[in-house]
């Protein structure tokens, strides 16, 4: 009987210690800060300097400032995440070592995986663009229209503009969802490669 209710009196204390834990306050008044982490834990896309300023209410200088604190606080609490440079704007991101678990939560869509012949034609886009349609079939050697279309319809390709050549056929180019989906900041982020070979004359 004795160390039964030891033992429930040890549990009560347990509960207790725990509801003494302090509590985050829900009516506390927002920081810039915490309106920066709101603001891009939201958004699924990056967004700019000058749109997070205005949205926030304040300076690009502070934004820079803020977001710079934000993840010295996220290291020194070694989160997960940190906020990233990405297609020109910032994006909370988790940091790469995660990729093994989150591979498993999120099981990509088998429509939304990329063959190897539209990557290597969105390669193409990428390290050649503004390009034509003939001179992306001209390295790969084979129609390219349908794969085009594809990427088009995935958000990765879009129509930049046309040729001065004959017919002023259609010029592609890379999306910013392009630099989302693939971790980069701005073209000049592509890794560096050989010379994609060129289309014959």
């Amino acid at each position: 009987m004795t160390e039964e209710h030891e033992d429930h009196t040890e549990t009560q204390t347990d509960i207790e210690e725990q509801t003494d834990l302090p509590q985050a306050n829900p009516d506390a008044e927002p920081t810039v800060e915490s309106v920066i982490e709101a603001v891009l834990f939201a958004s699924d896309e990056s967004l700019t300097e000058a749109r997070l300023a205005n949205i926030v209410e304040t300076s690009v200088k502070q934004i820079r400032r803020h977001i710079k604190n934000l993840n010295d606080k996220y290291q020194a609490n070694n989160n997960a995440f940190r906020i990233e440079q990405i297609a020109g704007g910032y994006q909370m991101l988790t940091l790469s070592g995660y990729n093994h678990w989150l591979k498993k939560l999120l099981r990509v869509r088998s429509d939304s995986k990329l063959s190897p012949a539209a990557l290597e034609t969105l390669a193409i886009i990428a390290y050649k663009q503004p390009v034509i349609r003939v001179d992306i079939e001209a390295i790969r050697g084979v129609a390219a229209g349908e794969i085009i279309r594809s990427l088009m319809y995935k958000g990765l390709v879009k129509i930049v503009g046309r040729a001065e050549v004959l017919g002023r056929p259609m010029l592609y180019g890379t999306t910013k969802k392009f630099l989302e989906v693939f971790g980069l900041n701005s073209l000049k982020d592509l890794p560096k490669i050989e010379e994609l070979k060129k289309p014959a004359s």
